[in-house]
């Protein structure tokens, strides 16, 4: 069976800085390629056309042409045409597509497609409180209604979807995953005092809100550090710097105490995060946390934020904590309790861990994406 993916980032040198949509598809794509499947990738609106091979995975870079007007439009056609040229040249069996921007909106394939749900620009709007592009809107709701099978990352962000696209549409939830044999503890890296947060600094992974968590952490143990380990970006509200804005709410003790590394590899980080005594997750906008089933499956206790996508994950109190992230004083409450407690850290950190073999084995998840596959594979459109 032969399988292509619609992407607009993927992880690769020779690709822009991919994000969370990247990261969780590259470890699909291989699990899927290590159960016998051929894969393919688009990725378009890039700086020039190319073709080349990530392993046994093939990446087209479809070249983004830019024209007076209707740049989107007219690119819509372009990334069609090739697509449906290498699907016929290739004999590709399913296209899957991203939420995203709903890019497949106005394209018509020759093979059925599969949407996966990560999270639409509608649906971070929403719970961001942010308003409605309603360009994206139209787009990304007439790509939902037009795919053949749905697969959403949580059944939050299914129902969420489904809510604001006034839709009932079937929805089948298969969780991200990740390579359990790539995440192994080493508990002998620890060093204590360290609370790590490492993910995108932007508002709506609750950054902000961390600082003044960080203020309420550092009055009840002066011991604790915060490294922040990931991308700034513009705040959406402020247009500048995140960090600049996260180091202007901290006080002046806790600012002593705050190290930002930027962008690390993904080997490093595993070594970061093995290090760290506590882990933290305070986001406020998500559709599903690859940043903690990382966590878990390296055995680190960790505080996550209680909204809805984190509850299908974590079990609070059992496998880690879950606490409104604007709630700053329970939440560096909880943080602390894990540094002073060890034992209640490493019983929590060790269930975390049982429970991800369980739950993320992205080779057991894999074979639940190609059952969905195999159902669209000679059917008529």
């Amino acid at each position: 069976m032969h399988i292509a993916f619609l992407l607009p980032e993927y992880p690769h040198e020779k690709l822009p800085k991919s994000a969370g949509i990247g990261t969780s598809t590259k470890n699909l794509l291989k699990a899927l390629v290590d159960k016998g499947l051929k894969i393919t990738v688009f990725t378009y609106f890039q700086d020039v056309q190319e073709v080349f091979q990530d392993g046994d995975i093939t990446i087209h870079k479809i070249k983004l042409r830019k024209y007076p007007v209707l740049t989107w439009k007219l690119n819509e056609g372009i990334i069609n045409k090739y697509i449906n040229k290498i699907i016929k040249k290739d004999k590709i069996d399913v296209i899957e597509v991203v939420d995203w921007t709903g890019i497949s909106a106005n394209m018509n394939f020759q093979i059925p497609q599969v949407m996966r749900l990560h999270g639409s620009d509608t649906f971070f709007c929403h719970l961001e409180e942010r308003e409605i592009k309603q360009a994206n809107f139209n787009r990304e709701q007439k790509a939902f209604q037009k795919a053949n099978k749905i697969i959403a990352v949580s059944e939050f962000v299914a129902e969420k979807t489904n809510s604001l696209f006034a839709s009932n549409k079937e929805v089948t939830v298969i969780p991200n995953g990740i390579y359990m044999n790539d995440f192994k503890p080493n508990t002998t890296k620890k060093v204590d005092g360290t609370i790590l947060y490492f993910g995108t600094l932007i508002r709506k992974k609750g950054i902000l809100e961390l600082a003044y968590i960080f203020n309420e952490l550092i009055q009840k143990n002066s011991n604790c550090q915060l490294l922040l380990v990931g991308n700034d970006a513009k705040d959406a509200k402020e247009q500048r710097s995140t960090w600049k804005i996260f180091q202007e709410k901290l006080s002046a003790e806790a600012l002593k105490k705050v190290n930002y590394l930027g962008v690390v590899d993904y080997n490093r980080m595993k070594e970061l995060i093995n290090e760290a005594s506590v882990c933290v997750f305070p986001s406020l906008a998500e559709s599903f946390g690859m940043v903690t089933i990382e966590a878990m499956a390296l055995e680190k206790p960790f505080v996550n934020t209680d909204y809805p996508w984190a509850k299908e994950i974590v079990e609070d109190g059992e496998t880690g904590f879950l606490v409104n992230p604007k709630s700053h004083t329970e939440f560096a409450e909880k943080i602390n309790l894990l540094l002073t407690d060890k034992e209640l850290a490493s019983n929590m950190a060790k269930k975390g861990r049982a429970a991800a073999i369980k739950r993320f084995d992205i080779t057991k998840i894999a074979a639940q994406n190609i059952a969905v596959y195999n159902s669209l594979v000679g059917a008529k459109l």
